[in-house]
Parts: C-alpha cells; structure tokens; sequence
C-alpha cells in the first residue's frame, strides 16, 4: 500500500508531512523548503506554476496568480464581497451564486480547481522525496469550515487525484502533534490535560478546547470548538495596505500596485514581530512609498482583529463549562503564523492566564499532525483515539421558515439523529426538504447546505403522513441525509451537495475533460517548451550568424539562415495558434538547425581563442 500523507491545505502556506517509525516530519521540496505557498499562476499555453516562483512575481502577474483562495472555497460571492477590494485578481459568480475566478483569457476556474493545484503539487513534492506514488492522504480544515467548505476540501483532493481518507479540524491535529507526535512523552508524564488549542492562520480562525487522556489507547476528545473562516493574518495585511494607500492620499491602484503593497505588508508585518518598527519601500508599478511602521501602529491597527479571535474563544470556553468545571486549562497552543505576532501572544495570555505553548513550530505543527492521524489510520501507529465534534448545528425546515436542529454544534462525530415529521396541506404527493446549518432559529438566518424532494407519495391529509428523516455524519465531518414515509414505504436519500459547493455533475465534468483534453493539453505544453526553446536558438544562433558570416562557406550560411527562416515561421505561427502546428515538425526543424549550427559554432569557438591568444 501507499503511503498516507498528512496535509495542511492554508490561506497562505501548505504542507504535506509523513509519519513513520522515525515519528512525524515534513516532506520539503527539492531545495529543501518545507513550506508551499498557496499561491498559483496561471498563463495561457502553459501549465499553472504553483509555490515560491508564482508568489514571488505575483505583482507581475496581479490577473493571473490566485492567492488566498482557500476563502473563497465552498462560499458565494456575496461571502467574498468584503475580499474583493484587496484582491489582485477577479471573482465572479458562478452557478448557485459561487465564487469562481475569472482569468483574463476568459477561463473561469472554481476555488476547487485552484486548490486541486496546489494539492496536486503537495503530491508531487511528497512522490519525490518518499521515492514511490503518492495517492492517499489526511487532510486538515479549519474546524468551523461548514459542510459546504468541508465538501469543497473533499472534491479539490479528487481532482488532485488525492483519495482524502480523512478530512481532520486544524485544532484536532494540532493537539494530536501535541500530545502524541512531537511531545509524546512530555505529554504523557503530565497525565490528564485539558488544552485550549488558539489557531490563528493566514485566512482562518479556530478556537478548540481538547481533553488529552494517555493511556494504552491515547484519546484526544474535543469538548468544545468555535470560530471565523473569514478572520486571520491576510486582514492584518489589508489593515497594512489601507494604512500605505491612506499615507500615499490614493484609494485605488492597479492589480499589480495592490499585489505588491500586499507583498511588502506581509514583509513588513513579519519584521514586526521581531523589531520595534520596521520601514516600508516600494517604488514600482506607479507606487512610490517609503515610510516607517512602528509595531505600536501595527498593534492599534490590529486590536479588534485580536479582539474578534478572543470573542470566539470565549464561545469555546463557554460551551465547554461544565468539564472545565472539573478539570480547569493546563495549556494553550498557539496554531498558525499569525501567532507569532507580539500582540495576540500578549492578548491569549492575559486572556486565558496561562503563557502559550510556544514549543511548536506553529506553520508545521498542524500538518505533522495531520500526519500522525493518517499514521493511525494506515495502521502504522497504533493506540490512539480521535473524537472531534462539528462546528454548527444541522437540520431542515419546517412550516413557517422555522429551523428544526436534528444535531447539535459540539456533538461528537460520527453523529447519527432521526425526527419525525408530516405535512401540512392537504393531497400532498412531493415532500420537498430543505437542509440547513447553523445557530439561529429561522430558516432564512442559517446557510443552505441543498434540497431533495420525496416524490411519488399518495394523497393523505395534512398529518396523516409519517416522514422518518435521518441525519447522519461521517468521520469526515460530511452529512449525509435521507427520508423515509413509513405509510407508503417511499425513500429518498442523498450525500448534501450544498449550495456552495460542486455538484456531483460538475466534479464528473472537469475529470473527464481533463481526460477528453489530455493529449490536447500535453501537445500545447509540448508546443509551448518547443517554442521557449526554439527562440533562445534562433536568438543565438542569429547573432553569430550575423557576426561570423564573412568567414563561412556562402553557401553554409545560406543553409543556416534559409533554417532559421523556417523554423521562426513555425515559433510565429504557435504564437498565434497552438493548434496550426504540427509539434513534430516544430521538434524536428529545431533539431536540423542545432545540428546544422555545430559548425557555426566551432568557428565561434576558435574565433574566441584566437582573440584571447591575441590579447595575451
């Protein structure tokens, strides 16, 4: 069997780590680095470039390089409305009202399809350095992802050609890095420990209180979680933009002057945590900025951000009262990169009277976790139990817009609830149902997750019928919903597609056009390196034809320059259509030339030592 991974699929970094006999670590690319950046870039005729290479030049490419994309997965644009302004790249509407990226060549993509790239270079990176195929893995979601975020996770990963064998809460694995990975025997000396694990990335926030029991079978319970999918490091980055735009007297810019003030707020925000002030500089793409930051400014700037994340934990606490009753915090962990900030370690610490547990590297700590989980479920690891709960309240609507909860937020997980209903007209022959997710207690205030209709009933008065509903969840947090009449034996059941997500149809429909467009797809690519290749030969190779051609044979440079002639045909025509050449050809007219220019390039070569032997 392959192995299973663990990864961290984040707003702004992604990991991929592997746990084994030597215990969990991160898998880094082939230059070492153990972080991914969750950033892609997307060019016509070429194949998306995804990490370091697309952040770096993200100012360059504002339309074409997706960034933060993990907000938008499972959400409609409305959700992204408030986003909008600080991305450099544009979010249009999809079916069901989604969010979707629109790229300047017209191609629209799903938040899904994005994150399948960066998932699907997760996949490559963990291949190489384990040696063997990578097709399974754990994967983790902010705890209060909804069933519609959670789906969204599960369908990047399929189009990543990832099997997710478990989606695992952030916080969860956190704490599974905690007390069974990283710090087992630590850990396992302190006996019983109640932990608040506060984690705060570049785009999410979780907040979760754990119950750690050591033992022959370690358990990991989760009491109690809350939190903001829409609250993390990216906001302190657009309080920093606004503070430039406002000193430079501008409110809007171009894409690439927004790319790049965004890039040099992160710089700024990360120098920061270690400095008293640090100076912003930029001077490109019509932006002249150079001015000083005082961590001070930064900290005033960014309170109520603090303040949003403490509000959650006090939910989280709340909830989790009566075991904390018995059993008070022993330690919080800190979870995230934005953790590192001054401020919120101050602010968690006076919060919950306890320093924060900064022993973890707090960018790896989830995705080792991550692995461990999957360590457990290949069997590789054995004794240890995993109990998480969902985020939100679950249910369907009643007469009236009302909200019936069938399960409650914090119930533990897998979770199974049935409730009766019945109708209330008269002749009814179709129950329509419409499921939900949330805390209020309208329909019209919680989040649609879908609807499914039980059709084919007899006509019964209003009450007459007995509709059995059933909800159940997996142990990936995903709902699955059916119905039964018992008068009439009539069913209906259906895994939720929500609202926000990708149906069944569409997930069928980008593989297999990714089948159907294969041998198409690999041509362009070919087509493209071809040319790449093709214009740095032609450039040469000219300019010492240019150079040396009174000392070649007439009729050679002839040959040379009639090969050049019908080779930039070949590189000018794949400029202006892909398709209007045969690769073939292209590969084959490129090979005659270099081989026809060896001579060209001995004379070179001597005529480059006669210089050097001159001079001396």
């Amino acid at each position: 069997m392959t192995p299973i991974v663990g990864i961290d699929l984040g707003t702004t970094n992604s990991l991929v780590a592997l746990c084994d006999e030597r215990g969990p670590r991160v898998l880094p690319d082939a230059q070492g680095r153990p972080l991914l950046p969750s950033v892609v870039r997307y060019q016509p005729g070429l194949p998306p470039i995804v990490g370091e290479d697309a952040r770096a030049h993200a100012a360059d490419f504002p339309g074409w390089t997706i960034s933060s994309v993990k907000r938008l997965m499972g959400r409609g644009r409305a959700d992204a409305e408030a986003d909008l302004p600080f991305l450099p790249y544009r979010v249009a509407e999809g079916e069901h009202a989604t969010a979707r990226v629109a790229l300047p060549d017209g191609r629209v993509l799903t938040p899904q399809e994005v994150s399948a790239d960066i998932l699907r270079a997760l996949r490559d990176q963990a291949a190489a350095a384990l040696g063997q195929p990578v097709s399974r893995a754990v994967i983790t979601v902010p705890a209060y992802f909804d069933d519609a975020q959670r789906q969204a996770t599960r369908d990047a990963a399929r189009l990543a050609g990832l099997d997710a064998v478990r989606l695992v809460a952030e916080p969860t694995a956190a704490a599974l890095a905690y007390g069974f990975g990283l710090d087992r025997a630590s850990a396992r000396n302190a006996g019983e420990r109640t932990l608040a694990v506060f984690d705060l990335g570049g785009g999410t926030f979780d907040a979760s209180i754990l119950r750690l029991v050591p033992g022959n079978r370690d358990i990991f319970q989760v009491l109690a979680t809350a939190g903001d999918t829409r609250l993390g490091g990216d906001d302190v980055d657009r309080l920093l933009v606004g503070l430039f735009l406002s000193r430079l007297g501008a409110r809007e810019v171009s894409p690439a002057a927004m790319q790049a003030l965004t890039l040099e707020a992160q710089r700024v925000k990360h120098a920061l945590s270690d400095a008293d002030a640090a100076r912003a500089r930029l001077d490109a793409h019509g932006i002249s900025l150079d001015l000083e930051v005082a961590r001070d400014e930064l900290e005033r700037l960014a309170s109520p951000w603090v303040e949003r994340a403490l509000a959650c934990c006090a939910r989280a606490l709340a909830d989790a009262r009566d075991h904390l009753r018995e059993r008070p915090l022993d330690a919080v962990i800190l979870v995230g990169g934005a953790t590192r900030m001054p401020l919120v370690r101050r602010r968690v610490a006076d919060f919950f009277g306890l320093p924060p547990y900064t022993a973890l590297d707090p960018d790896q700590v989830v995705a080792l976790g991550a692995s461990v989980q999957a360590a457990i479920l290949s069997g590789s690891v054995s004794g240890a139990l995993l109990l998480d709960v969902i985020p939100l309240s679950l249910g369907i609507e009643t007469a009236g817009g009302a909200f019936a909860k069938l399960i409650l937020r914090n119930a533990a997980i897998p979770a199974r609830a049935t409730e009766m209903f019945s109708t209330s007209v008269d002749g009814q022959t179709s129950i329509k149902l419409h499921v939900l997710q949330g805390e209020r207690e309208m329909a019209a205030d919680c989040r649609s997750l879908g609807t499914f209709h039980l059709r084919g009933l007899p006509p019964m008065p209003a009450g007459v019928p007995q509709l059995e509903v059933e909800f159940l969840i997996d142990a990936n947090g995903v709902l699955n919903v059916s119905a039964h009449e018992r008068r009439s034996g009539r069913r209906a059941s259906l895994q939720v597609v929500p609202n926000h997500g990708l149906t069944r149809d569409e997930i069928a429909r980008i593989e297999s056009e990714s089948l159907v467009h294969a041998r198409d797809d690999m041509t362009r690519h070919r087509v493209a390196d071809l040319v790449v290749n093709a214009r740095l030969d032609l450039k040469w190779i000219g300019e010492r034809l240019a150079a040396l051609a009174p000392r070649l044979d007439p009729d050679y440079a002839a040959d040379l320059r009639a090969r050049i002639d019908a080779l930039r045909a070949l590189t000018d025509a794949a400029d202006r259509d892909w398709r209007a050449v045969d690769p073939d050809a292209l590969h084959r007219a490129k090979h005659d030339l270099d081989h026809a220019s060896i001579r060209l390039q001995e004379v070179s070569i001597a005529e480059s030592l006669k210089a050097q032997l001159g001079q001396s």
